[in-house]
């Protein structure tokens, strides 16, 4: 069975993608049909940000201009530079 992404909204599930260990997760949202707002796309500037409910979308280290140590400790991620790997569940309301 594929790895997939899940969006949600809260408790609403928006829509589903495969996860193919080499698209963003901004990529994976246009796959279905949902748009994520981005600005910079190199991860500096937090415009994408959501909060990781489950699974795993590794963090580049040092961190990234557009998160810190608290963002993260609260589930943060930047969907302009992060590949999830394997099953992932992210809320699109950011952790602010």
């Amino acid at each position: 069975m594929p790895d997939v992404i899940r969006f949600f909204r809260g408790s609403i599930l928006l829509g589903t993608a495969q996860v193919d260990r080499v698209s963003t997760v901004v990529e994976l949202a246009e796959d279905a049909g949902i748009e994520i707002p981005t600005n910079c796309t190199s991860g500096t500037c937090g415009t994408c940000m959501v909060r990781l409910i489950e699974g795993i979308i590794p963090l580049d280290d040092p961190l990234p201009p557009g998160l810190d140590e608290y963002l993260v400790g609260e589930g943060a991620r930047l969907t302009c530079i992060g590949i999830p790997e394997g099953n992932v569940s992210i809320d699109l309301t950011a952790p602010l």
